[in-house]
């Protein structure tokens, strides 16, 4: 490893890659992006568009031997396992978050998900690549075993679970694996999106003394970068960015056009910038602030009369919980678990249901570009596809609200980025002293963009 964090190469491979929200985090952090494997058309659309077809150093280098597509990581572990092998030895991490459908909490929970298994294949790319670390990021959920008995209340599994699985296929192949829940509020992202993060690193980087430091934990060097990565953002540190502070400026009230892309629809225009986060989100590329007037997927859904009408009664409830159903019956609307958003808090998690929550002042659903903001991706990030799917093909496709909902919010995939930077340097400084007296030393040489 290189002593100095400004002149090593922080090389990665992102598995599961879908519209780049994680990839888009640690090219902020100063990672070099190899390759980015995706197998639905319109998140590899996105992905392409954004960081790919351009010339800045947001993009992946992509290597001759793999072709400029998308990829089904079940055959993409078999069909280029050679080049994959040839990897070995300049790789730094291999990244990804498998598909959390059949983990989620709020869906079914489906022990026979055949999603459930395709973390086995990114297992795989670890095996033949060996990179120094591995990043995998996913719902609660997967740290939980399935049953009856598994819900966000239980301390104690008593069943082997996904996350058990993959820790103990990581340490076969030689990785110690931390893990932690993250919230991702804390780190200047308006939703309280908590994640499970779970981080192997390749013993062969370590010697038996620093394996045995308490100190010597990613997640350590994490907690300590947060606040100088958010004073370093503009961003506070000791308050959370709420729905209103993030999304003022995209409100409906600030006027609408005929859609171009879609002419039945409406699309919003920018309304007075406020804040710093809303500052942060629109920069352009080069960090300059865009001028232009009309974001990107900023599209209303045509609702119907009776829709915004019923909006409204919902809206009348207790903000930021859901309505209960006794309530949604009284005033005789659908069963759908709709959240009408606190304005003063942050957004709860999104999913890829754009129905699951309502704007805080206005009786509608949010836009893509919206979701997008809580999201944390700037303003300047393009979705491509249709923005939304149904009935059978829902399980198959990635429009946009998918996209953005499946994504890791860029502004934690940077910090994460910057923190295993930072921990691979203390790798090289560390000798006798524990982690934490040289953490600092690296955040100083780590470039917060």
């Amino acid at each position: 490893m290189n002593n100095n964090l400004e002149q090593a190469e922080y090389t990665y491979i992102d598995l599961f890659a879908g519209c780049g929200g994680l990839s888009l985090g640690l090219m902020k952090a100063g990672w070099k992006g190899i390759l980015g494997i995706e197998k639905d058309i319109n998140a590899f659309k996105t992905l392409k568009h954004n960081l790919i077809d351009n010339n800045d150093n947001l993009r992946f280098e992509w290597p001759e031997w793999l072709p400029m597509e998308t990829h089904d990581i079940t055959t993409f572990t078999t069909d280029y396992a050679i080049w994959l092998s040839k990897l070995s030895g300049s790789i730094t991490l291999v990244a990804g978050g498998p598909p959390c459908q059949g983990f989620s909490l709020r869906g079914k929970r489906d022990i026979n998900d055949e999603r459930n298994r395709l973390f086995e294949h990114y297992l795989k790319v670890v095996e033949l690549v060996s990179p120094s670390l591995v990043l995998l990021e996913n719902v609660h959920g997967i740290a939980l075993p399935f049953g009856q008995e598994a819900d966000k209340k239980q301390t104690k599994n008593t069943k082997l679970t996904v996350a058990d699985e993959i820790a103990t296929a990581l340490g076969k192949l030689n990785y110690l694996v931390y893990n932690s829940l993250v919230d991702t509020s804390i780190y200047g992202i308006p939703q309280t999106r908590s994640r499970y993060i779970m981080i192997g690193v390749k013993k062969s980087s370590l010697d038996q003394n620093i394996q045995l430091n308490a100190h010597n934990n990613p997640f350590i060097v994490l907690e300590k970068l947060r606040k100088p990565f958010l004073k370093e953002k503009g961003l506070p540190i000791d308050s959370l960015i709420s729905a209103k502070i993030a999304l003022s400026d995209l409100e409906k009230q600030h006027g609408t056009q005929d859609c171009g892309e879609f002419p039945r629809f409406k699309e919003g225009f920018y309304g007075e910038l406020t804040g710093p986060y809303q500052n942060l989100m629109r920069r352009n590329r080069d960090g300059t602030i865009a001028s232009k007037i009309i974001p990107d997927s900023h599209r209303f859904a045509n609702h119907r009369e009776s829709t915004i009408q019923n909006f409204k009664k919902l809206m009348e409830f207790e903000r930021g919980v859901q309505v209960s159903r006794e309530n949604r019956e009284r005033l005789g609307i659908g069963n759908h678990d709709t959240i009408p958003l606190d304005p003063d808090r942050p957004c709860h998690t999104l999913t890829t249901l754009p129905d699951d929550c309502l704007h805080y002042s206005e009786p509608r659903i949010f836009t893509v570009r919206e979701y997008a903001r809580i999201q944390s991706f700037p303003d300047w990030y393009e979705f491509q596809g249709k923005y939304t799917t149904g009935g059978k093909v829902r399980k198959h496709e990635c429009p946009r609200y998918t996209q953005v909902g499946n994504a890791v919010p860029p502004l934690l995939g940077e910090a994460i980025g910057l923190a295993l930077k930072s921990f691979l340097c203390n790798l090289d400084l560390v000798t006798s002293n524990p982690l934490y007296e040289t953490t600092s030393k690296c955040l100083s040489k780590a470039t917060i963009r």
